[in-house]
């Protein structure tokens, strides 16, 4: 018989297990694919759902314990039911929606039915005093740290939030266990050794009863998940002693915690910011740069013009942005003077491209190697590129780099190749808040070069088209491949192709309108990135956002002029 159960929720009962001497496991949600899922439930299952039934499916597990605290659990427990012979004891626990006496008092009958379930199974004796001693902490840390709130946390998301972002982190998502209730005083002086048996018709003042009187209310008294009604109690967790920022979760395919998100907004009085993983260890990845950037975020200063001290001992510095279409390097001297640029294909390796656009900007300076005081990195490919003196995440970059470009921008739009970014600025250029999307490429630059292929246009002449379209065309499709099918479609329709391309122009500014409202962004707004060179994109988007959308001569080389002019300040 298996010595540990899992589980998946805060509201589950460990310390009930506990004082049945077995041990409890969080099942932890971070598989590397979702292969038995896929075939098991629906495909529309939310990442955490099939990373968690993926777990739970291994041959190590024997015992489970889940909690209704949302309808994708109880479709688990379906999937699971439906294979109980592979598991010694199985049980679905009905979690209340509130919290008031008469919620309690049916919460402690399910509480005492799961017990004697378990007791008849494992035929085990309950001790009080194994149970309290599982009791976690109700101290919550006063020092500097991070709050990581929202959806499910494992370890692994745990952990590269702390190490992303330097500093401690405290979890107050809905797998984090806080049972403040104190604990009475004959429960908390019962022997450690004394045995309670499970029964239906207890003794009169049965110690186990009396357990169950102080715990059903204990553990049904955390902060609330979202699946409270009396969910307006977690408030407190966006005003805590030493919280330097929150870093929001959200799951993939649901939408749940996305109401919480936008009034966290509105509330948080530290720098927040959102990010979404999909219940596997692949997420790892498309967190780096979010974390990074929030990092910079935390630990940005106002931004400020060079002391004398420390220009006289710059000489020239190098800003490479290192992006999967371009790399866009900008030499610069102390005083802010761009001296040289070059904007070159990325190719195959990052590495090579940026030596290549270190090779340019020298030759059309007349300088040498040596003559460059520091070289900085930003871009995907940042981390890649050899000989790097710094690297900054791009957002950061971005922001910097369209504050010195036009120092009024309270809002930054970049398209690149692979991805789109909304940036809202303070006065003084600091970002307050930046969104994502780099997980498809429809509203990205690399979208509009697979429109231009497939109707056989140069990328130029395919800007200039779209300038000249006379019917308004819709593009539903929000997938690149679809929506190339729905071109190739109107092509057969002999649709003229401007308004083709007026179309997709459209369809790239309404994915980035997404972007905008979630970060709150205001004019006057600049884009950067190398669609920014898309006059139709440009209009397309002004309109969808109501105000004029500007582009500077520079806008394709925003970030590696952010990248220098951070370089310069930091050191």
């Amino acid at each position: 018989m298996a010595d540990t159960l899992f589980y998946a929720c805060k509201y589950t009962p460990v310390e009930l297990f506990c004082g049945f001497g077995t041990a409890c496991q969080l099942a932890e949600a971070d598989v590397s694919d979702f292969r038995a899922a896929d075939q098991l439930a629906h495909p529309n299952l939310c990442g955490y759902g099939k990373g968690l039934l993926e777990r739970l499916l291994q041959p190590d597990v024997h015992e489970v314990v889940l909690v209704t605290c949302c309808d994708v659990v109880k479709r688990i427990y379906d999937v699971l039911d439906a294979q109980r012979d592979r598991y010694g004891f199985l049980y679905l626990l009905d979690l209340p929606h509130r919290r008031t006496p008469a919620e309690v008092k049916l919460f402690r009958s399910r509480l005492k039915d799961l017990a004697l379930k378990y007791a008849a199974y494992s035929g085990k004796s309950f001790e009080i005093g194994r149970a309290l001693a599982q009791m976690e902490s109700s101290a919550l840390p006063s020092f500097d740290h991070v709050t990581l709130m929202g959806a499910h946390a494992t370890k692994p998301l745990l952990d590269a939030v702390e190490e992303g972002l330097a500093l401690p982190v405290r979890n107050a998502t809905c797998t984090s266990r806080h049972i403040s209730s104190p604990v009475p005083l004959d429960l908390a002086r019962a022997e450690r050794t004394s045995s309670c048996q499970v029964c239906l018709d207890p003794a009169e003042d049965d110690p186990f009863e009396r357990f169950l009187d102080w715990y059903a209310e204990a553990l049904l008294n955390q902060m609330p998940c979202m699946r409270m009604e009396d969910v307006g109690e977690r408030e407190e967790a966006f005003h805590e002693e030493g919280e330097r920022g929150i870093v929001y979760h959200t799951m993939k395919f649901c939408d749940y915690y996305g109401f919480e998100y936008a009034e966290a907004l509105k509330m948080s009085e530290v720098p927040l910011v959102k990010i979404e993983t999909d219940g596997s260890s692949q997420s790892a990845g498309q967190l780096r740069t979010r974390l990074e950037a929030f990092s910079e975020t935390l630990g940005a200063k106002k931004m400020k013009e060079p002391s004398p001290s420390s220009s006289h001992k710059m000489r020239y510095v190098l800003g490479i942005d290192s992006g999967s279409t371009s790399t866009d390097a900008v030499l610069m001297d102390a005083n802010h003077n761009i001296v040289a640029t070059a904007i070159l294909a990325t190719g195959a390796k990052a590495s090579a491209a940026a030596k290549a656009a270190e090779t340019e900007v020298l030759e059309k300076a007349g300088l040498a190697p040596e003559d460059i005081t520091l070289r900085v990195a930003t871009g995907y490919g940042r981390s890649g590129i050899q000989g790097m003196d710094q690297t900054i995440t791009e957002i950061t970059c971005h922001a910097r780099g369209a504050h010195f470009l036009m120092p009024e921008v309270r809002s930054v739009i970049d398209i690149g190749g692979q991805d789109s970014k909304a940036i809202h600025l303070s006065p003084e250029g600091e970002v307050l808040n930046f969104v994502m999307n780099d997980k498809c490429a429809a509203g990205t630059g690399r979208f509009l070069e697979m429109m231009a292929r497939t109707l056989e246009l140069p990328l130029e002449d395919f800007c200039r088209a779209g300038l000249k379209w006379k019917h308004e065309v819709r593009i539903s499709s929000v997938c690149t491949v679809f929506a190339e099918s729905e071109v190739v479609s109107l092509v057969a329709q002999d649709t003229p192709v401007p308004d083709i391309i007026h179309g997709l122009d459209e369809s790239v500014a309404a994915k980035t309108l997404t972007l905008a409202k979630r970060v709150h962004a205001e004019p006057p707004y600049l884009m950067t990135g190398g669609v920014a060179q898309n006059q139709g994109v440009v209009e397309a988007l002004s309109k969808a956002l109501g105000a004029p959308v500007a582009t500077h001569p520079d806008s394709q080389l925003c970030g590696a002029i952010g990248a220098a002019l951070l370089g310069m300040e930091a050191n």
